[in-house]
Order: structure tokens, then sequence, then C-alpha cells
């Protein structure tokens, strides 16, 4: 690869790395793992830089790479099963803690969808893709990354009404 070549993927890289990494970090839920999926997301769209950046669709095609790692992750991880469990709350929230307790409750329910549907709302919602855009990335009908995100928004709103009831009336009987 030329010297000029090798200069505009550096640039691309730098100016991409903090939404590359967000983006893996939703699709996995593991920093670590999501900066080695980036790193190899990254090595196999230099393998092809020069005929990516002459088509003018090196994010798209790096997306595109990044959902299909996810997604060999996924299918791993469903052989070993996690279990999560809560920590119990230690009492002493503020404005901070309360952001961050919110952020890990929609993690966990983003966390909680299917691996497809999950894909779908992070390209669509923290990547604002069009539907077209990520029917293309995920290799599916518009009319799929519609539905999938129409019900996908669906469960994750029953998920965290869910949590704030029952958060709700949990503090009730405390104070009754």
């Amino acid at each position: 690869m030329k010297a000029n070549d090798e200069e505009a993927f550096r640039d691309f890289v730098n100016a991409r790395w903090h939404s590359l990494l967000r983006t893996a970090y939703l699709l996995v839920g593991d920093y670590g793992y999501a900066e080695d999926l980036v790193q190899v997301a990254l090595v196999r769209t230099h393998r092809r830089w020069l005929k990516i950046e002459r088509i003018d669709a090196p994010d798209a095609y790096l997306r595109k790479v990044l959902v299909n790692l996810a997604s060999s992750h996924w299918r791993r991880r469903l052989r070993f099963r996690e279990s999560l469990v809560a920590e119990p709350p230690d009492g002493t929230e503020d404005d901070a803690a309360a952001v961050s307790d919110q952020r890990d409750e929609v993690w966990a329910a983003l966390r909680s969808l299917p691996p497809r549907m999950r894909a779908v709302l992070v390209l669509r919602y923290f990547e604002d893709l069009s539907e077209v855009e990520t029917a293309a990335i995920l290799g599916c009908s518009t009319g799929t990354v519609k539905s999938q995100a129409s019900r996908g928004l669906d469960r994750l709103r029953g998920v965290l009404l869910g949590a704030q009831v029952d958060a709700g009336s949990v503090k009730g009987e405390m104070s009754a």
C-alpha cells in the first residue's frame, strides 16, 4: 500500500475510533471484547482499503464487519450462557449514581434482546443509520428492519417499565 493510502487509512481510523468502539460495545456488551472486535475489523478493512476507498463506503463496510464479528461472538456465547446478578444498592445514591443505574438498566434490557434485534436497534438508533442502510448491513429487507426495530423497542419499553413498576412497588412497601 502506498504512503498516501496508509495516511488516508490512519486518518479514517483516528476520526472513527470512538464511534466504532461505542458501536462494538453496544453490540457485545464488554469493553475489552469491543476493543478486540474493532481491532479485528480494522485489520480486515485495512486489507481491502484500496477497494473500499474506491467505492467510497468504508463506514458501511466496517459496520458490516463489526456486525458479522459480533454475530459470531453471539453464536459462541449461546453455548456458554452467562448469568448476570444484580448487586444490592448501597442506599447512598446521588445523581451520578442514578444516571449510572439507569444506563445499566437500559444496557441490561438491551442485552436481553436477541442478537439480530439488538443489532437493528444499535444501528438504527445509536449509529443513526436509515432503515435502508441498516438492512444493507444486516443483509435483510427494510421491512425486517422496521419490524425488528418496532418489536425491539416494545420489548425494551416493557422491560424498563416493568423495572420501574417493580422498583416503585418495593419502595412503596418499604415506606408502609
